[in-house]
C-alpha cells in the first residue's frame, strides 16, 4: 500500500505545533526523555488538540511548556494544517501549525516535556533531528 493510500485510511491523531519567533530566529525545543514520544527530538512548542479550537490548544500549550501567555506573544499566522504519516512508528498526524512573535524572549522558561532551546534560523532546520516534518510545518506559516 503507497503513504497517500495508507494515509487515507489512516486515524489521525490532531496536534498543534507553535512556532515562536524572535529576531528572525525560530525557538526550537528538545524533547525530555519524559514525553510519550520523539525523546530527544526538536520540534516547536506542541500537544495534542483537546478541544475543537487548535488556535486556542496552541495558547494552551505556550503557557503550559514556555510559560507565555497571550499577551507575551502576536500571532502572525495560522497555517494550513498538515498531514503526516511516520512509518516507524505507525502513527497518522494531524499538525496544525501556528508562528507567534514573541515580544520577550527572556521570559521563556522550559517546563518538564522539554530539557533544551535554541534559537536557529529558519534554515538551520534541516541540521537538527526533529519531530516528522517540522520543516514543512514551519513552511507552511512561513510562507507568503
Amino acid at each position: 500500500m503507497s503513504n497517500p493510500e495508507r494515509m487515507k485510511k489512516e486515524k489521525f491523531q490532531d496536534v498543534v505545533t507553535v512556532f515562536l519567533t524572535s529576531d528572525g530566529k525560530v525557538l526550537v525545543l528538545k524533547r525530555s526523555g519524559k514525553v510519550g514520544t520523539y525523546r530527544g527530538h526538536w520540534s516547536g512548542v506542541s500537544g495534542y488538540l483537546e478541544s475543537v479550537d487548535p488556535l486556542k490548544q496552541a495558547y494552551v500549550e505556550m503557557i503550559e511548556e514556555v510559560g507565555l501567555g497571550k499577551e507575551d506573544v502576536s500571532l502572525v499566522k495560522k497555517g494550513k494544517s498538515l498531514e503526516v504519516f511516520d512509518q516507524v512508528r505507525n502513527r497518522a498526524w494531524r499538525v496544525h501549525p501556528f508562528l507567534f512573535i514573541v515580544h520577550s524572549p527572556d521570559k521563556i522558561r522550559l517546563d518538564w516535556e522539554n530539557v533544551e532551546m535554541r534559537w536557529v534560523l529558519p534554515e538551520e532546520i534541516n541540521q537538527l533531528k526533529t519531530v516528522p516534518a517540522l520543516k514543512e510545518a514551519l513552511e507552511r506559516v512561513l510562507s507568503e
